[in-house]
């Protein structure tokens, strides 16, 4: 009885080999996505990215969307271009975003906000400098959410938003940078 417990510890080494095998022959098809280097020698992905001019947000001046546009575009920058000098634009990007507040919860002695949402939807397109035309258009939003403690705090529910504005700009700074990467890798 040996032989057969000697038999299926065989197969079980065996099998257990045929997966490391295949694992190795199939490790050098992968590509980090944020890699510094690509596996056919074309340009990184970074280098892709920190070649989209990301162009002034339009609002009128002095209006909340105004700050959050250019709160946007810094994210976006810095996301694109990792903190470095940008290269010589090969895209451009046109965002154009919408923000609202939404209450959530209503305290019912004072008819005050406790919780409010704050959104943005925000619309982009990405324009080939060399043809003018636009490769990429798509839509993405983000809704966060902040706490107003009470009247005794006067200035509280102003910042409250503030941060609020800051977050879901950052948020919607990712999503259209994934968006970019996606279409840099694959081409859709």
């Amino acid at each position: 009885m040996w032989w057969l417990e000697n038999r299926a510890l065989f197969r079980r080494s065996a099998r257990l080999a045929a997966v490391f095998l295949l694992a190795g022959l199939t490790a050098a098809c992968f590509q980090p996505l944020y890699g510094t280097q690509t596996i056919g020698g074309g340009p990184a992905l970074r280098d892709r990215l920190a070649s989209v001019d990301v162009l002034l947000i339009d609002a009128a001046s002095g209006t909340p969307e105004a700050r959050i546009g250019v709160e946007l575009r810094n994210a976006l920058i810095y996301d694109l271009t990792g903190g470095d000098s940008p290269s010589a634009p090969n895209y451009r990007l046109r965002v154009q975003l919408v923000g609202k507040r939404t209450s959530v919860i209503i305290d019912p002695t004072t008819a005050r906000p406790d919780v409010e949402n704050y959104g943005i939807d925000a619309t982009y397109t990405l324009i080939d400098v060399a043809t003018g035309k636009p490769v990429v258009q798509g839509t993405t939003f983000s809704r966060v959410s902040y706490d107003v403690p009470g009247q005794q705090q006067r200035f509280a529910r102003a910042r409250g938003l503030r941060d609020a504005e800051n977050r879901a700009a950052k948020v919607i700074s990712e999503q259209i940078r994934s968006r970019l990467a996606s279409y840099f890798v694959a081409g859709t």
